[in-house]
């Protein structure tokens, strides 16, 4: 699907609030309400648009202390690659999860209530999967910037 300059807009205001009516939304991007439905639906059927969530202050749900985690496997075959990334996908502390090029295997940003509570569930899920070899945790001091949007 190529987009235009009023996808494009769509897109930006859609980022910014994903609860917005249509008939606000259409007069923000100077179209009438129905077209600019339309418009929207295309998106999703493209799959440009993934889907519409609810972004969460995780200190308010007592999983406010954010680590970065820097995984090595035993070995980097098919096998043991999605092994990990599977029992990953099931943990619900882990919020992303990156096959990487480079030093690394996975690197993953894990949420948890505080220092302790991820060392428990690193020794208790991450340090238990078959061919995990070695896991390296780097702790953010202050975040700088954190964003959903694309640059459109």
């Amino acid at each position: 699907m190529k987009l235009d300059s009023l996808d494009r807009a769509i897109l930006r205001v859609l980022q910014q609030d994903g609860k917005i009516q249509n008939t606000e939304l259409a007069a923000k991007v100077g179209l009438s309400p129905s077209p600019c439905l339309r418009r929207v639906k295309l998106l999703e059927e493209a799959g440009i648009i993934k889907q519409y969530v609810a972004i969460l202050d995780p200190a308010k749900l007592d999983m406010g202390f954010t680590v970065f985690v820097r995984i090595w496997l035993s070995s980097q075959d098919e096998e043991t690659t999605t092994a990990f990334y599977e029992a990953a996908e099931k943990l619900p502390q882990v919020v992303e999860c990156h096959l990487m090029a480079g030093d690394c295997d996975f690197l993953l940003r894990v949420v948890a209530p505080d220092l302790d509570g991820y060392r428990r569930f690193q020794m208790e899920h991450l340090g238990r999967i078959k061919g995990v070899r070695n896991i390296k945790t780097e702790i953010p001091m202050q975040k700088i910037k954190q964003s959903w949007q694309v640059p459109i």
